[in-house]
């Protein structure tokens, strides 16, 4: 017997596969816990549409990353900060400060997105990565002055 699957299955398949399982298993297990459903010809249909539909979605968010990555390449941002008399930060720099630097430039990011190797403690320049999506990364120079 042909089913889609509801939920992850271990052993089975993934969400919405479609597996082909004996006809006890489909009906005692499967379908009786709402595991899955029987695969009729709609069924199928509809999960190929959406399949679709999820490509075609994922493949407009990574051109969008992109444009925003090459937007990004080579961008430099100030960010002000309060220091101590030795030079030294009072705390570190955080993604927050520089998305919200960035959206003093006009460029709205996630602060999700940044990544900062390391711990930035003291004023000075430092390359920091925005990944707006996988597999997608741009480059930003961060220049942490005090305020």
């Amino acid at each position: 017997m042909k089913v889609v699957l509801l939920q992850d299955v271990k052993g089975q398949g993934k969400k919405n596969d479609v597996i082909n399982v004996s006809d006890g298993y489909a009906r005692n297990f499967l379908i009786k816990n709402k595991l899955a459903v029987e695969a009729t010809a709609t069924m199928i249909n509809s999960l190929n549409i959406s399949k679709a539909a999820d490509e075609h979605r994922k493949a407009v968010e990574k051109a969008e990353a992109l444009a925003l990555a090459k937007k990004l390449e080579g961008t430099t941002v100030v960010v002000k900060i309060k220091v101590g008399e030795t030079g030294k930060l009072f705390g570190s720099l955080n993604t927050q400060a520089v998305a919200d630097a960035l959206a003093a430039q006009g460029i709205t990011v996630d602060r999700k997105k940044i990544v900062i190797d390391g711990v930035i403690k003291s004023v000075g320049t430092y390359t920091v990565v925005v990944k707006p999506y996988a597999e997608v990364s741009a480059k930003i120079k961060v220049q942490v002055e005090a305020l």
